[in-house]
């Protein structure tokens, strides 16, 4: 009996421990990807990151200027942005990582899900952040231009406050760009009913109002154009979720039958 049990212990410890070793080579693979890419676009920084603030630039009044209050951030700054450029192309080669390491577990079904959410998660967070990049820079920048004026102040931004403005709306509209993934995931899933979702929707509106004031700029506007794309995404999940309603199984329709 206890060799019995000490042959299932090391068995269960063998599987973990092969487990996390195909973990580790996926997370190197991973690394190496973005590590590659990175080395690829480093010589181009200074343009990358000139791209990267063309919203603003372009925004400045007359004599207005980007700057630098850090010894070291006209170097580190553009690495940063480098960096994320990197990591946004090598995201597809992370995912299929990610995807080759959990697939073993996963039913068939559950794997045919997989590749669309994984395509259209990538595609969507990418357009989330060109939605900010082409739309909201400029309108926020502009619009926050035109309160200086008035006071006469000189708009002139340090290069790493504007960076970290910067990711974070990314982050934040390219997380609410995701919100029909979550939709179609949690009717596909059977996690929520579909005329739940439905029911729920005057509270969802709600909450894009909230969310939107807290991650974004102090000003209307801004969240306005956080809320209102939150508002008609949640809409286009709700329809495509239409089509992911997961049919009921031959016993539940079997009972259904019997109670009729």
């Amino acid at each position: 009996m206890t060799d019995k049990n000490s042959t299932e212990d090391s068995g269960l410890q063998e599987t973990f421990l092969s487990h996390l070793f195909e973990l580790r080579d996926r997370v190197i693979k991973s690394a190496l990807a973005i590590i590659v890419v990175f080395v690829c676009l480093v010589y181009w920084a200074p343009d990358i990151f000139h791209l990267f603030a063309q919203p603003l630039l372009e925004s400045l009044p007359a004599g207005g200027k980007m700057i630098v209050t850090d010894v070291t951030g006209s170097f580190f700054v553009p690495m940063k942005v480098t960096m994320l450029v990197a990591f946004l192309i090598a995201l597809p080669v992370v995912i299929y990582q990610l995807w080759a390491f959990i697939a073993p577990g996963l039913y068939l079904h559950e794997r045919k899900l997989i590749l669309p959410l994984v395509v259209s998660s990538y595609s969507l967070f990418i357009f989330g952040m060109a939605f900010a990049y082409f739309l909201v820079f400029p309108t926020v920048f502009n619009f926050m231009a035109s309160y200086n004026a008035p006071l006469g102040a000189e708009m002139s931004t340090d290069i790493d406050k504007y960076l970290g403005f910067a990711m974070n709306t990314f982050l934040a509209f390219g997380i609410t760009f995701e919100v029909p993934v979550v939709v179609v995931v949690l009717v596909r899933m059977g996690m929520v009913p579909l005329a739940k979702l439905k029911e729920i929707r005057p509270y969802v509106i709600v909450g894009a109002f909230v969310i939107s004031a807290i991650v974004t700029p102090p000003d209307v506007l801004s969240q306005l154009l956080l809320a209102v794309p939150m508002t008609l995404l949640y809409e286009l999940g709700l329809f495509i979720a239409r089509f992911y309603v997961p049919k009921p199984s031959e016993d539940e329709a079997k009972a259904e039958g019997s109670e009729v």
